[in-house]
């Protein structure tokens, strides 16, 4: 049985989208579990890359600032690589309505030029794709499984759709180890709270620190979320287990709560803040996807994989990093 404790020992790993806020997370584990890390990122300032995410171990890994659009960069960096942990890409859902040609480079075009530089120079890597439960759409029924319909609301989750099934069929073709994971509101320290880009949490938390109410928009929507250091367990185990190779997981998290609960325990843990509810902005209204949690039970099943922080503690947790840190990820 593999021990995930001692599988990255001395093995040399990239990460795309490496100073980002799951990245950086993840980064910050493998370095601690032994493993040789290299980080790409293009540090686009809309996208999330921050230097000071990895401030706490920057002597302790490489860094490299390039696109993986580049076909030369991309080619280069694979080289030797025993894991690639694929994560860079666009993830505003408004972002990709305005400018869908770019979110099509990114999580499409990008995709391609990575998997062919593994084909071509590294084929015994091990990858692990980081995709998203948006291409599911409005759910039909609730949770949301792996065999839930796909029907994409918006051009950013079809392009990851896209992206998703480029790896998988990468790795049935060319016997890449290829896994892909499909996250949910992935929340916790280092995330991007300038602007509602990542998630819509982000713009909450930078109006509690500026002091300022935040807006609810509807409030009876559900929704999971799962905390990062959960998520970068479920990324680890999907890329090193064997069972992994080939399949799609959701990930999720412990509780189940509407955004205006989310509300009211956002306020209990900072008695000061304040929200209001209001109506969805149109632009917003068209690509909402309604309530949405997932079901986990298959990578609980196949990997052992579950959520262990709840959301209470989640937050907590959160707005005590950013409280600490605020100057680094508001400026």
């Amino acid at each position: 049985m593999i021990d995930i404790r001692t599988a990255f020992e001395n093995k040399k790993v990239l990460i795309t989208g490496g100073l980002g806020f799951i990245g950086s997370n993840l980064a910050i584990k493998l370095v601690e579990l032994g493993a040789n890390v290299t980080l790409v990122d293009s540090l686009i300032p809309e996208y999330g890359g921050n230097l000071f995410n990895i401030s706490t171990i920057k002597d302790q890994l490489s860094v490299n600032i390039s696109d993986i659009r580049d076909p030369f960069s991309i080619a280069h960096l694979v080289k030797e690589k025993d894991f690639l942990f694929n994560l860079a890409g666009q993830t505003s859902h408004l972002d990709s309505m305005q400018n869908p040609d770019l979110d099509l480079q990114i999580n499409v075009s990008a995709q391609l030029c990575v998997l062919e530089a593994c084909k071509k120079n590294n084929p015994n890597i091990r990858i692990v794709f980081a995709s998203t439960r948006q291409l599911y759409g409005t759910p039909k029924y609730l949770p949301v499984d792996e065999l839930h319909p796909l029907s994409p609301v918006d051009v950013n989750g079809i392009n990851k759709l896209a992206g998703e099934q480029y790896h998988l069929l990468y790795g049935k073709l060319y016997n890449l180890h290829v896994c892909v994971l499909r996250l949910t509101n992935t929340i916790g320290p280092r995330m991007r709270i300038k602007d509602a880009r990542q998630t819509f949490l982000g713009i909450w938390i930078r109006k509690v620190l500026d002091s300022e109410p935040f807006e609810v928009w509807g409030g009876e929507q559900l929704r999971d979320f799962t905390y990062v250091s959960d998520c970068v367990e479920a990324l680890l185990l999907s890329v090193v287990l064997p069972q992994a190779n080939g399949k799609i997981y959701n990930l999720g998290g412990l509780d189940i709560v509407s955004l205006l609960d989310l509300a009211k325990l956002i306020v209990a843990v900072n008695p000061d803040s304040t929200y209001t509810i209001m109506e969805f902005p149109k632009e917003r209204k068209n690509i909402d996807i309604g309530s949405y949690y997932s079901s986990y039970g298959l990578i609980e099943k196949e990997l052992g994989w579950k959520p262990k922080t709840t959301l209470h503690q989640s937050i907590l947790e959160t707005f005590s990093f950013f409280n600490r840190n605020k100057g680094m990820y508001c400026e």
